[in-house]
């Protein structure tokens, strides 16, 4: 479960391959995506007929099974965080950022064992955190704040849904993860420390599709970003049953999914406007991390990218 791994959301969903054979007409746009309160937009406008027929999506348990179909050209696009979406870019298959899903407000969350009272206290510890997912970026943050690096620490590489496991058998003293895995941890006792309230406008989940399928399917592209903000009307102007929606679905408490949707932020068609704009706060993000990332050894080499984003494919205006 690399990331956003939320209340167990599942999604029933076909599959249809993207592509072009000859001149043809091109398929619908298959869309990679996976359990995390910031795609609950694109859950609700699946569940109310929302999606139009040129949109297609492969669910799968995580952001790692995106990342296959995208390198592998089975998917044309993907819900990814921003960092996620770098990982891809540095490993050969160019993608653009159509639209922003979530800014996280406090939703990726260090747990400390209760003696470990402030960052200091990390040096010598073991901490569980999925290096290859936006867990490991939180982690670099957190150990700058901290004056440590990862020397300093006994990093244990799991998969954020295995933390607890690991957690109740002693394992670690610490986990960099989110919900539900946070609700987990505090269960046994853990304690939150750190989360990325403190580091604002810096983890983005996004929605991306490859240059291929930007220039060669654009009106799927459009239908993906206008089915992502019918289902975000929806959440905004009917909280109430969007939340009673989630919770009965999952089998879960309505105050738990409220209590969720307070650690991200989600962005309105003005706000995305602003964010995938050539000098947004988006491009500036993403160079950043690239630079963090070839530091840390996390990707090979910067992915040269001009231009990461495209607002052309947002809507003009909501109804």
């Amino acid at each position: 479960m690399q990331r956003r791994d939320f209340l167990g959301l599942s999604i029933a969903a076909g599959l249809s391959v993207a592509g072009l054979s000859g001149c043809s007409k091109p398929g619908p746009l298959a869309f990679g995506i996976h359990p995390w309160i910031g795609y609950e937009p694109l859950y609700l406008a699946r569940d109310f007929g929302w999606l139009p027929e040129t949109v297609t999506f492969r669910t799968g348990t995580s952001a790692r099974d995106s990342m296959n179909g995208l390198l592998s050209g089975e998917l044309g696009g993907a819900a990814l965080t921003l960092d996620e979406t770098i990982r891809v870019w540095s490993q050969g298959t160019e993608l653009v950022v159509v639209a922003v899903a979530d800014v996280s407000a406090g939703a990726d969350v260090l747990m400390v064992r209760p003696r470990i009272s402030e960052l200091a206290d990390l040096r010598g510890q073991r901490i569980a955190v999925e290096l290859d997912g936006v867990s490991g970026i939180l982690l670099l943050k957190i150990l700058e704040v901290a004056g440590l690096t990862r020397d300093d620490i006994v990093t244990v590489d799991l998969p954020v849904n295995l933390h607890p496991e690991a957690w109740a058998r002693g394992d670690v003293d610490a986990s960099v993860c989110y919900e539900p895995t946070v609700s987990a941890l505090e269960q046994e006792g853990g304690v939150r420390l750190f989360d990325s309230s403190e580091m604002p406008e810096t983890i983005f989940d996004v929605l991306v599709v490859t240059r291929d399928t930007a220039e060669q399917n654009p009106r799927a592209v459009r239908d993906l970003v206008a089915a992502h903000f019918s289902g975000l009307r929806h959440l905004v102007r009917s909280m109430h049953d969007s939340i009673y929606r989630v919770a009965s679905r999952q089998g879960i408490r309505p105050e738990n999914v409220k209590s969720a949707l307070g650690t991200v932020m989600l962005p309105d068609l003005a706000a995305n406007q602003r964010y995938l704009a050539a000098s947004g706060r988006v491009e500036a993000m993403a160079r950043s991390l690239s630079r963090l990332m070839v530091r840390e050894g996390m990707i090979p080499g910067e992915p040269g990218f001009r231009r990461l984003c495209d607002p052309a494919f947002l809507p003009r205006r909501l109804s």
